[in-house]
């Protein structure tokens, strides 16, 4: 297959985690509970809080938004690793980039949608007499689009960046799924563009919005010392920690990975750093988010025995 009779590869090959049969069943079985833990916990978010009435505030309605990424990621990233890990490790070039595609996409909206999550959680606890008004329906359904529109820019930008490449070989991605940096190495044309266009769009969208998000959370945190209550203080902080460690893991793993010197370089340490972003926060994103919230487990319990009548 070519593109525009300049691109000769029509199948990439994904490199393999390890060549130890042992392992790579290990790895396996490993992934693929991630990939099951991830799907049913995001699933159950989104279940969960469209169904109850007492949870459609915009704090959950983000939390949908979330999830609703989380499980895109994980869908465009796993089956392939498994399937890799199981028997075939190639893809096809339009694969390669349906998978870069939609994993920029995810990636992008997810990075803004935690500026967004964190200015709620600001406006509730720092402007709370001001919430409702700042928070209505449409601004959160404004947000939302934003969020999912720009990431949908972004990701249609860079991808239409590789697309211009020629790829004439070799066909080996140093890396176990299709990502800008790895797949740019094997290109025979000139990528100044594309690594240009690569490190401006993740300085914006992770550094500008770490940035924010810190702030936000910076504000919440004074705020939270405010407070006469020392019960009230322990439960903001317990919220506000888990959710910025989160942030922190997310943003951390994203710029090291586009912005490192020698960029697409995937040794181990690379793959384990994309694992984090790509597999591990998507699955704890579900227990971060709603573990201590008596709130939504009194609505999932409804909702689960409601669906077993």
């Amino acid at each position: 297959m070519a593109l525009g009779n300049q691109t000769a590869v029509s199948v990439f090959i994904l490199q393999s985690f390890t060549q130890d049969p042992w392992l790579q069943a290990a790895l396996f079985g490993l992934f693929f509970a991630l990939f099951v833990v991830a799907l049913a916990g995001n699933g159950l978010i989104t279940a969960a809080v469209c169904w109850s009435p007492t949870l459609h505030t915009p704090m959950y309605f983000f939390l949908v938004n979330l999830a609703v990424l989380d499980m895109i990621c994980t869908s465009t990233i796993l089956p392939k690793v498994l399937q890799g890990l199981a028997a075939d490790s190639t893809i096809s070039f339009w694969g390669c980039l349906s998978q870069l595609f939609f994993f920029t996409w995810s990636l992008s909206s997810e990075l803004l949608l935690f500026s967004a999550m964190a200015y709620d959680r600001y406006l509730a606890i720092c402007r709370p007499l001001h919430y409702g008004a700042r928070m209505g329906g449409r601004v959160c359904v404004s947000l939302a689009a934003f969020v999912w529109g720009v990431g949908l820019l972004n990701a249609a930008l860079l991808t239409g960046l590789v697309l211009r490449l020629s790829f004439c070989g070799p066909n080996l991605i140093a890396h176990f799924f299709c990502e800008i940096p790895p797949v740019l190495l094997l290109s025979c044309s000139p990528t100044f563009v594309n690594d240009v266009m690569t490190i401006t769009a993740d300085v914006f969208l992770s550094g500008m919005n770490f940035l924010l998000t810190l702030a936000s959370y910076s504000c919440i945190v004074a705020s939270v010392l405010r407070m006469r209550s020392a019960v009230g203080r322990r439960r903001a902080f317990s919220t506000c920690s888990s959710h910025l460690l989160v942030v922190t893991l997310y943003y951390s793993t994203v710029l090291y990975t586009y912005i490192r010197p020698g960029l697409g370089s995937a040794g181990p340490l690379d793959k384990a750093v994309a694992v984090l972003y790509t597999t591990v926060t998507p699955t704890l994103n579900p227990l971060i988010y709603t573990l201590r919230n008596k709130e939504f487990k009194a609505a999932l319990r409804k909702l689960l025995l409601f669906s077993t009548k």
